[in-house]
């Protein structure tokens, strides 16, 4: 497993990086490739960031342990 401060670092890339693709995608197709589409996609992204940021603070140990239980391995340093 990763030390806390890495995993926290690693969520802060991820959620900035989903965030941005998929409040860009998804308002891309409600809006269309629009100057109001362009308006629009920082102010998602700055609402959906802090979100999924925060949800994957609850969700990570929950996925994690999933993909253990699921591949049938134990965590590295066998906690």
């Amino acid at each position: 497993m990763l030390d806390k401060k890495t995993l926290l670092l690693a969520q802060v890339f991820i959620t900035f990086m989903m965030a941005s693709l998929m409040s860009g995608i998804m308002s891309l197709i409600a809006l269309g490739p629009t100057a109001e589409w362009l308006h629009v996609w920082p102010w998602q992204f700055a609402m959906a960031w802090p979100i999924a940021f925060t949800l994957t603070i609850f969700t990570s140990k929950i996925g994690i342990g999933l993909a253990i239980r699921l591949r049938g391995k134990k965590p590295i340093g066998g906690k």
